[in-house]
Parts: structure tokens; C-alpha cells; sequence
């Protein structure tokens, strides 16, 4: 494994980690106990030492898988969680920010993590008109100085209605130090509206989503179609899911050298810009977490050999 420095927090990170929404069932599938267990395990042994995870993730149930698997290890981890939303049910949640919900909502994940202090903690993916709002930093800020948060992130919503940089060129403002952001083969904006405010505040950034919902692994192909209800792509638009999939071909067929799998090249692919710190893909399997993290022995091939894929770093 190989690490680097999360920006100004100065934590050492593994560039690959675990991000853990599928734990909260909205990925097709419930994880039992002990296959949760079973993955962190392996990731750890692997030297993985992030994960990132959420409150509204099955209604902190992401969180206590999490925090019964790593029970007496908390010493190993890296532990980023999210606050922002009330869960409801499965892909039924609603937003709730003000410093009080976010208060409580803390101390739940305090509970479910089974820990003393949270890393990470991460406003998720909120509209402006919520993140504008001075008494939640403030309160945050208290938190921090009681000693249960030890650093403040934001997760910028990847909705294309809003401007991501908003956000992100206010994150030292409200004491932040780690921004989170979708960045793929197949999303590439933040090159233009995120890393030069990344870079001027000298912020950690986690790229999540880096095998674009699945459409980077070769797994799927034009054409194919997500009918289970609980499978959070089941609710995106076909002509989206269709032109992804026609892209992540055309990658495929024009971009990864030979013997590459293609998720293995996807996750290394945002790796080779210097300021992404680490990326975050679900973790179905212990299988899957072996091939996520032997993808960080892929860190200098993609640019090398493939260097019309990338800009200038």
C-alpha cells in the first residue's frame, strides 16, 4: 500500500480506501455482520486505513457495521463519517442541517462507530443555502474544540444545477480541511472548478465514486438496464446510464493497456494527479478489496503509458 499526506491534517492516508454506502443496502445488496468483518479485515491487512461512510447510510446501520468490524482497532483507522440527512427508508432520506439535527446526529455516529472522536466529519452534499449558515460551523467548531471531531470536511453534492466551487472556496473559511468530491475517467470537471482552490488551501481530497457507479469495472454494457428497486441506479435516467456506459467502452477499447483490468486502471487513473489524496470505491467483497487495493501498484503506469489521459500535473 501507499500513502500521502491528507493536505493540512497532515494524516497519512492509504491512496486506496473503503467507502462504505453499499453497507447501508442501497448497492442491491444487505451485508451481514460478518461479512463486513470479513472486508475490513482483509482491508487492513492490505493497509487500507480510511473509511468513509455516512449517518443517512441505512440510518447509521453503515456506521455500526463499521464500528462492531474494527472494535479494538481504532488506532489502525482513518474513520470519515458525514452528517446532513434524516433516513426514512431506502433511497428515502431528507435533508436536515440546522446545528441541533447535526448535534444529534453526531452523537449517533459517536455511538455507532463505537468511538470517542471521528476523524472526518463531513457536510454532505448540501445546497448552498444550508451550508451558508454560521451557527452550524460554529457548533461544528465547538465539537472540534471538545475534542469529538478532529477535522471538518465537506462532500460537495455532485449535482450538475450547482456550482461545486462555492463550497470549496470557503472550506478554510468555515474551518475545513478535507474536501470529498466525485472525480473519474468519466467526470473529470474538478480539474477546472476544484484543484486550483484544492491546491491554493492546501486541502486533502478524497475522490469518491472512481469507478463512476460501477460503469469503469466492465461489468456492465451499452445497453444494460438496473431493475432492482434497491439499487440506487435503478432511478437514474436510462439515456445517462447509456451514454456512461457507450464512454466507458470507448476507454476501454482506446486507453488501457493490454492485461489492465479495467477497474484496476479506473481506480489508479485519479491517483496519478498529485493532489488526490485518496479514493474511496465500494467494496462488495473481500475479493473485490483485494483487486481495489492492488490497484495502487498502478499509480505510475496509467500516465505513462496513456499520456493524452491526463493533464499536465
Amino acid at each position: 500500500m501507499k500513502y500521502r499526506r491528507l493536505g493540512k491534517t497532515n494524516l497519512r492516508v492509504s491512496v486506496i480506501g473503503v467507502g462504505a454506502w453499499q453497507f447501508g443496502g442501497e448497492w442491491g445488496k444487505a451485508f451481514t455482520q460478518p461479512e463486513a468483518h470479513d472486508i475490513l479485515a482483509r482491508a487492513r491487512d492490505l493497509g487500507v486505513n480510511l473509511i468513509d461512510t455516512a449517518e443517512c447510510y441505512g440510518d447509521h446501520l453503515s456506521e455500526r457495521l463499521i464500528g462492531n468490524a474494527i472494535r479494538g482497532q481504532r488506532d489502525d483507522w482513518i474513520i470519515a463519517t458525514k452528517f446532513g440527512h434524516e433516513f426514512h427508508g431506502l433511497m428515502d432520506r431528507t435533508p436536515s442541517f440546522s446545528p441541533k439535527a447535526v448535534r444529534k446526529q453526531l452523537e449517533a455516529s459517536l455511538r455507532s462507530l463505537q468511538t470517542d472522536v471521528i476523524d472526518i466529519y463531513q457536510f454532505h452534499s448540501g445546497g448552498d443555502h444550508v451550508f451558508d449558515n454560521d451557527e452550524l460551523w460554529t457548533m461544528l467548531d465547538k465539537q472540534v474544540k471538545a475534542g469529538k471531531i478532529r477535522f471538518l470536511g465537506i462532500s460537495i453534492s455532485s449535482s450538475r444545477s450547482m456550482d461545486p466551487s462555492h463550497q470549496a472556496r470557503k472550506a478554510s473559511e468555515v474551518g475545513a480541511s478535507v474536501l470529498q468530491i466525485v472525480y473519474n475517467r468519466l467526470d473529470r470537471r474538478p480539474e477546472t472548478q476544484i484543484f486550483p482552490i484544492i491546491e491554493h488551501q492546501d486541502l486533502g481530497m478524497l475522490a469518491r465514486v472512481p469507478l463512476a457507479s460501477g460503469f469503469l469495472t466492465g461489468k456492465y454494457k451499452p445497453g444494460h438496464r438496473f431493475t432492482d428497486p434497491n439499487d440506487v441506479r435503478s432511478t437514474w435516467e436510462p439515456e445517462h446510464i447509456e451514454r456512461q456506459l457507450r464512454e466507458a467502452e470507448e476507454i476501454a477499447r482506446n486507453e488501457i493497456p493490454a492485461g489492465i483490468p479495467i477497474a484496476a486502471w479506473a481506480l489508479a487513473w485519479p491517483l496519478q494527479h498529485p493532489l488526490v489524496t485518496c479514493v474511496i470505491p465500494g467494496v462488495k467483497s473481500v475479493t473485490q478489496m483485494e483487486a481495489n487495493a492492488a490497484a495502487a501498484d498502478l499509480d505510475t503506469m496509467v500516465r505513462d503509458d496513456h499520456p493524452q489521459a491526463w493533464p499536465d500535473a
